[in-house]
């Protein structure tokens, strides 16, 4: 049996090296990349197709929630494990919504985090005791819902919606998704439109509360 080939995505460096020690403890676990941002991460596993996706749930360009959701179209057999400092049951319902298969507290210890990844790559689940009580009060019922505000925005809308909260210019963000600045603003007016939203205030509100940056 080969190893179990794992991504780690976190945006702090030292925690990522903490993780990937932590880890490569473990005789049948080899981290295959790490990365710091969102988007970098679903590059990378639509190119590399690891076993374990561990990933934080605040990550920077692309959160980790949007990550999860979108890996399920593009690697299909990668199986993501969240970590997060959020208990809340938001941040755990939309996660696992967007088809996160474990959700792993930050204050959890290194056996927990080995364990993770183990039993998510065999096919199973694993969550933070905080969190099994929000998994068994039913969260799960339609895995492929999303929060009725995002519902109606495309995968790209809502990564211009994120990159907008997180105080880029349209250019940054024309340069960070590699199309137009025009295409940036038509998406800019439709996230409005749709959001019923008027400026750029009322948008990193609007993120803040569906969980898309800190």
């Amino acid at each position: 049996m080969g190893k179990i080939r794992v991504l780690l995505a976190d945006d702090h460096t030292v925690v990522r090296r903490g993780l990937r020690r932590i880890l490569e403890a473990a005789p049948e676990i080899e981290i295959v990349s790490e990365v710091g941002d969102g988007r970098t991460a679903l590059e990378t596993a639509r190119e590399q197709r690891p076993a374990v996706a561990v990933i934080d749930i605040s990550l920077p360009a692309l959160n980790g929630i949007e990550v999860t959701r979108q890996l399920q179209k593009v690697a299909p057999d990668t199986r993501v494990l969240i970590l997060s400092v959020h208990a809340d049951d938001a941040y755990i319902r939309q996660s696992l919504k967007a088809g996160a298969k474990g959700y792993l507290l930050k204050d959890a210890d290194d056996q927990d985090l080995l364990k993770a990844v183990i039993a998510v790559s065999a096919g199973g689940s694993y969550f933070s005791p905080a969190v099994s009580k929000v998994v068994l009060e039913g969260y799960l019922h339609d895995a492929n819902e999303l929060p009725d505000e995002l519902r109606d925005l495309s995968n790209r809308e809502r990564e211009v919606l994120q990159l907008i909260a997180e105080g880029k210019s349209n250019k940054e963000i024309a340069n960070a998704l590699t199309v137009s600045v025009s295409t940036v603003e038509s998406h800019r007016k439709h996230v409005m439109e749709k959001l019923n939203l008027h400026n750029t205030a009322a948008l990193v509100r609007f993120a803040v509360r569906q969980g898309l940056i800190p």
